[in-house]
């Protein structure tokens, strides 16, 4: 169902790699609302998945970019402002990546070239993102800012491995930066610490079937899906959550609030029988 929530809104949407990633859903809801934006990702993700069909179906246009790199980011803001036919009201960050968790590197035996890669393009993009947009002043007053997150940032998930690690520095810069668009430009800036989500980059943790089973399990109202955070996503980007910054927002199903619940209680006194 669509409210129009959107509607005359102008946004980028990094990360929307194939029809399992929030970012992709994101884009969908966002214009299903009335928005309109631009689409961007790495070329070598762009490779990969099939952003060009979510382009057509939404009529959007994509922007290559390479989130690491601040001439690359210069590029897309300045692009997206001109294809757009104005300042942006909304930006989503959708992006994720460690080497040493795709390559089976565990937590106490790191390689740091992999690490610091992976820093760079799971959280200083973000702050890269933000300055580039914050020095071109290319966002609208009462603009919104998200990026997604997980629960390992406060947590320990040992399986998460150096994630855990890009996702706290991930928050922290959205309070950092926050500040300052908030204060300068009336820009809003929040996470999401979304549920285990079953999108391509997620299932490549190791164990990640366990984290989905257990969260769920765990969560009073279950897992949010993909799509679920989208809508949450849409309400942040509206006008309705004008005075919402700073904040990292648990979407969970209630998870994070949790101790212990009879279900997975349940499970592990019948694990113990055995």
């Amino acid at each position: 169902m669509s409210y129009n929530l959107l509607k005359g809104k102008r946004g980028i949407i990094f990360g929307a790699l194939d029809e399992n990633s929030i970012a992709w859903k994101t884009a969908e809801r966002v214009h299903e609302e009335g928005g309109t934006f631009v689409l961007t990702n790495a070329p070598i993700a762009m490779r990969m998945g099939s952003i060009n069909k979510l382009a057509e179906k939404t009529g959007s246009k994509i922007i290559p970019a390479d989130a690491t790199s601040v001439e690359d980011l210069e590029a897309l803001v300045a692009g997206a402002v001109e294809e757009l036919g104005g300042k942006i009201d909304f930006v989503l960050h959708s992006i994720g990546m460690s080497i040493n968790v795709r390559k089976g590197r565990h937590y106490t035996d790191q390689k740091y070239d992999w690490t610091q890669k992976g820093t760079d393009v799971s959280a200083m993009s973000f702050h890269k993102t933000m300055q580039v947009l914050y020095k071109q002043d290319a966002m609208n007053e009462w603009g919104s800012i998200v990026a997604l997150t997980y629960m390992a940032a406060q947590r320990v998930f040992p399986d998460y491995n150096d994630m855990a690690d890009n996702k706290a520095y991930l928050e922290s810069i959205a309070r950092s930066f926050g500040y300052f668009f908030g204060r300068d430009k009336k820009v809003r800036v929040n996470t999401i610490s979304q549920s285990p989500t079953p999108t391509t980059a997620g299932q490549g943790v190791k164990g990640f079937d366990g984290f989905i089973a257990y969260a769920d399990k765990m969560s009073p109202l279950g897992n949010a899906s993909a799509q679920d955070c989208a809508d949450y996503t849409v309400s942040l980007f509206s006008d309705l959550t004008k005075k919402v910054t700073l904040q990292n927002l648990f979407h969970d199903g209630g998870f994070s609030n949790m101790g212990v619940s009879d279900a997975v209680m349940e499970a592990f006194v019948e694990a113990e029988k055995k």
